[in-house]
């Protein structure tokens, strides 16, 4: 497992995550399942200690290989490199190509071989969280300048690696997977505030019915206190999952009404500015009872669409922070609904389950 550190701290909670086998497991099931698993007990998985990183100079302190043993006999080996950049890596085929080689080489030093003395199988994955979406080229193939007819591919090296990209699976498909890494990726997917509540409940219902994760819950404790951040950047994070989740919601309630604070500024700068325009409107025309007609207009105008404005847009924040992005249509639906209705719409946010139950 190979980690690009911009954030040593992030990186080193990471690394703790996947040093639990069972942890790895879950994430090869539900993020890289295919037939090259079948074969594989990952209930028996262990960690190979690795010393060929050494001899390229890039040793990095998640790296780790996992041994796998399969059930015809012998072992398969899975290398797991996190890539925390903000670019993938073009080269990310050759690097495998690498590490493969070396691993390879540990393992004929370490006689770790098959019965027959052939090398054992690797199955090489990249767990990606950069912004940007993965592009780079999966196969070694595509970086080599060869013409598809040339007689020179029967002597170059093959290799494919499987990309588990983060950021490319969509709230909802996260939400139908079972397993700790899901809960991860949802926290590292960026979640807003209003979706924290609903997360934190998910990670104590997780570990309620599975106990024994001790490693893997501190981590995702210490990632909610990151993501809560935004709610009170000196907020202090207790360890018990139960107390995160109550804090939370008192945080959410405070946020809200920060929010509402600021929309009432923002109404009044709304009234200030519409009360202007009226002023110069009137002046404009010369007449005195134009001038207080526009001014009396313009105070009542300004005040009423600025309202309505200021609520409808804090009310489109709220809900795309607690349910992602927005239908067609409900941006026109809030931008012409009345204060009255804005005002019911957002008090149902904290507690609605789903987008429909807010608008209901």
């Amino acid at each position: 497992m190979t980690v690009t550190p911009p954030n040593p701290d992030h990186d080193a909670l990471y690394h703790r995550f996947f040093s639990d086998p069972a942890v790895v497991a879950q994430l090869l099931r539900e993020f890289a399942a295919g037939p090259w698993l079948e074969g594989l007990d990952l209930d028996a998985m262990e960690r190979l200690a690795t010393n060929f990183h050494a001899d390229i100079g890039e040793r990095r302190d998640g790296d780790m290989v996992w041994r796998i043993p399969r059930r015809d006999g012998g072992d398969a080996y899975v290398m797991l490199l996190l890539e925390f950049q903000s670019t993938p890596d073009r080269w990310m085929a050759l690097r495998m190509l690498v590490y493969a080689g070396l691993l390879w080489q540990q393992l004929v030093m370490e006689k770790r071989l098959l019965p027959d003395g052939r090398l054992p199988p690797i199955l090489p994955v990249v767990l990606y969280n950069g912004d940007p979406r993965w592009r780079a080229s999966l196969s070694l193939r595509d970086l080599i300048g060869l013409p598809e007819s040339s007689p020179l591919w029967q002597w170059q090296p093959g290799l494919r690696y499987h990309v588990i990209d983060e950021g490319a699976f969509s709230a909802g498909d996260l939400e139908r997977r079972e397993g700790l890494p899901a809960l991860l990726f949802r926290l590292e997917n960026s979640p807003n505030p209003g979706q924290l509540v609903g997360l934190a409940g998910d990670v104590l219902a997780w570990f309620s019915d599975h106990p024994g994760f001790d490693a893997a819950q501190k981590v995702l404790v210490e990632l909610l206190g990151v993501a809560m951040e935004p709610l009170d950047p000196a907020v202090r994070v207790p360890e018990d999952l139960l107390e995160v989740r109550n804090m939370l919601v008192t945080r959410m309630e405070k946020w809200v009404e920060q929010q509402r604070l600021e929309l009432d500024q923002r109404v009044n700068e709304a009234v200030k500015q519409e009360l202007r325009h009226a002023q110069q409107q009137a002046e404009q025309r010369g007449k005195q009872q134009g001038w207080e007609q526009g001014r009396e207009q313009g105070r009542e105008q300004g005040r009423q669409q600025g309202r309505q404005q200021g609520e409808a847009t804090l009310l489109l924040r709220l809900l795309e922070r607690r349910f992602g992005a927005l239908p067609d249509g409900v941006r026109d639906r809030a931008l012409a609904a009345d204060t009255v209705t804005l005002e019911e719409w957002a008090l149902r946010v904290l507690d609605a389950g789903s987008l429909d139950e807010v608008l209901a």
